[in-house]
């Protein structure tokens, strides 16, 4: 099968080397707007050629959207209404409720699947894409009764021979989970990030002593504002709800540090430890 990847990044880059792979992608075209990230993802062998959005659709059988997900709430009504009834397109963005309003009335609605596929680094563009990005990792599939079965199917063996363990759920689910999993951690490193860096000024010695705690907690502040931004702004509102409890969590402890209630310290922090039932 020859597939499109447009936006051949983290993301796009990996699955399109992954696909690769393992046998399900023949040919790999990419679709990127800058000329720059094409000739790298061809030397990585990444993909095989670039080309136009048009030119690649007229040859691919699976097409995916891996842009920051502001372009991609452009790119797909595009896509859908220059594909034929054979062809699938899948997105692999992070949010999804404001990307399905898009093309709910769409005539070629039933030939996209919205996917999540839940994976990535801090790093960005077509050089940090690596084949095992995806293995046992989780794959979110979208408002599946919109879907038709067959484009369904198709992406259901794509992402089951990577292999991916896959979940389905409404758009709502979706984008309220992934700001509680996701979405918080990374607004939470960047948070950190400045808080450093502006003691650093005062304490130059800071990142001399910071020690892997501190590195593995602020890891996610490298990631690029280009990709998280629209994120953001498209999953506002599950973010200001999940930043509003987070707040509110670190309000307690600050509470408890000015009343020297350490036993209530003590007790944050075990209730804190239940998490390792869910993150073994």
């Amino acid at each position: 099968m020859t597939i499109a990847v447009v936006g051949v990044g983290l993301i796009g880059g990996s699955l399109a080397i992954t696909l690769k792979e393992n046998g399900f992608a023949g040919r790999v075209i990419g679709v990127d707007q800058s000329a720059a990230n094409i000739d790298k993802a061809i030397r990585r062998r990444l993909i095989d050629e670039g080309l136009p959005l048009a030119d690649a659709l007229r040859q691919a059988g699976l097409v995916v959207l891996a842009t920051p997900v502001d372009a991609m709430a452009r790119l797909l009504p595009e896509t859908l209404g220059l594909i034929t009834p054979e062809q699938v397109v899948i997105d692999v963005g992070s949010t999804k409720g404001q990307l399905l309003e898009a093309v709910k009335a769409h005539p070629n609605r039933g030939r996209y699947v919205a996917t999540h596929p839940m994976a990535g680094t801090e790093f960005s563009g077509p050089e940090a894409a690596v084949p095992n990005l995806f293995d046992h990792k989780c794959a979110v599939l979208v408002d599946v009764k919109d879907s038709d079965a067959d484009a369904l199917e198709l992406v259901k063996r794509m992402y089951a021979g990577i292999p991916m363990q896959l979940v389905e759920l409404e758009r709502d689910a979706h984008d309220l989970h992934s700001a509680y999993v996701s979405h918080i951690s990374h607004i939470s490193s960047f948070a950190l990030a400045l808080t450093v860096l502006e003691k650093e000024r005062d304490e130059a010695r800071i990142f001399e002593l910071a020690s892997g705690g501190f590195s593995s907690t602020v890891r996610l502040a490298k990631s690029s504002p280009d990709m998280w931004v629209p994120i953001f702004r498209q999953n506002r509102d599950y973010v200001l709800d999940v930043l509003d409890e987070h707040i509110n969590q670190l309000a307690r402890f600050r509470s408890l540090l000015i009343k020297k209630d350490f036993e209530a310290f003590y007790q944050l922090i075990e209730q804190a430890n239940d998490i390792k039932r869910i993150l073994k």
